[in-house]
């Protein structure tokens, strides 16, 4: 007996009617009863009847079954219900008939709260998140007619002021002065400039949720067709161009041409003044991961304003000097991050620029 009284789990042993035979000291503690008031009577002596009604089952079962059975029961105590795991075994005599059965009970009432506790907050936590989604989805739905609108509504205004500008330069130069055609010609550019921040806004937008086509991108290829096409619009340039075969990734090609647009365009751009200006790409394997790099020896650009290069309408030029809407650069880093990717500028004024950019998910603490 003292070493069932030296245990944390409560013990005890009815007879087959129910009566009970004896308990622990842990049983006595549980429910502030003394064994020898205990001795004799049964569950439904002790306890309300559908708990007792459950033990005797419970007992039952086990005596019927002949082998250890475990069981998952409730007793009332001072802070409401407790959880046990209970394993109910029968005793038997010579002859192998039942005559009594023995229960061992732990409290596994915390773990139990806590579990429904997890229960709870992972049930706020999934209304919580399909609330956030149907605000997500709304705003969506709102960025979406705000992206329409940019693209038709405010596209009209702009095709007639550089509609009526034209016909007022064509149609009646000779009754303006000087002065007024000027004016028209900078309503003119302004209109292109404002086309032209629609465009990208609209870019960014769609770099931002488009949704993603992974799939074997072959960067040469789509290189050298953005540089060709930059080749027709400004056919007087004189560029030495370096695009090495087998730039190859993963991801989406229609954003990832995008990115090269971009990246691609400021270094056609920035080097308009360089005497021999040159535009390469390259490739290196950096603890399993390919890091792309455009390079250029153009205007390049003070490091100190390196952090601000990729935030919406930051330019570290005039726009008197290089044209731009200053979007750009926000773009390439939206599609870059979206392929878990990541990008770093590095350059220095009067010496080019370089980007260096990973298109695929790297271990943490990874830099370019």
């Amino acid at each position: 007996m003292a070493l069932l009284d030296h245990t944390s789990a409560v013990i005890y042993m009815r007879d087959v009617a129910g009566r009970y035979l004896l308990v622990n000291r842990e049983y006595e503690r549980l429910f502030d009863l003394h064994r020898a008031d205990i001795v004799g009577l049964t569950d439904h002596d002790l306890f309300p009847r559908p708990i007792a009604d459950d033990f005797r089952a419970n007992d039952l079962q086990a005596i019927a079954r002949g082998v250890p059975v475990q069981f998952e029961e409730q007793a009332p105590a001072d802070d409401g219900l407790h959880t046990y795991v209970t394993v109910k075994f029968p005793l038997t005599d010579a002859a192998g008939a039942a005559y009594a059965v023995c229960g061992i009970s732990t409290d596994i009432t915390e773990r139990k709260r806590a579990e429904e506790e997890v229960r709870r907050l992972n049930d706020e936590l999934e209304l919580r998140v399909r609330q956030r989604t149907a605000e997500l989805e709304a705003s969506t739905r709102e960025l979406d007619a705000f992206a329409y609108s940019i693209s038709h509504d405010l596209r009209a205004p702009l095709r007639s002021l550089e509609g009526f500008s034209q016909a007022l330069l064509e149609d009646y130069s000779g009754d303006l002065a000087e002065e007024a055609q000027q004016y028209l010609r900078r309503i003119r550019v302004n209109v292109g400039r404002m086309a032209q921040m629609i465009d990208d806004l609209l870019h960014l937008s769609r770099a931002t949720r488009s949704q993603l086509r992974t799939e074997r991108t072959d960067i040469s290829a789509l290189a050298r067709d953005v540089l060709a096409e930059l080749a027709a619009a400004d056919p007087g340039r004189r560029i030495l161009l370096a695009i090495p075969d087998g730039l190859v990734a993963r991801g989406d090609p229609q954003l990832i041409r995008l990115a090269l647009v971009n990246l691609l365009g400021n270094a056609w751009k920035f080097t308009a003044y360089t005497a021999d200006p040159l535009i390469r790409m390259s490739v290196r394997r950096q603890q399993g991961i390919d890091v792309f790099a455009v390079h250029d020896n153009g205007a390049g650009f003070d490091m100190r304003y390196a952090s601000k290069m990729f935030d919406p309408f930051q330019r570290l030029h005039s726009s008197g000097e290089f044209e731009g809407t200053g979007i750009g650069l926000a773009i390439v880093h939206r599609i870059v991050t979206r392929h878990g990717g990541r990008i770093r500028a590095e350059g220095a004024p009067g010496q080019g620029a370089t980007f260096r950019f990973s298109l695929a998910p790297a271990p943490a603490g990874w830099e370019i």
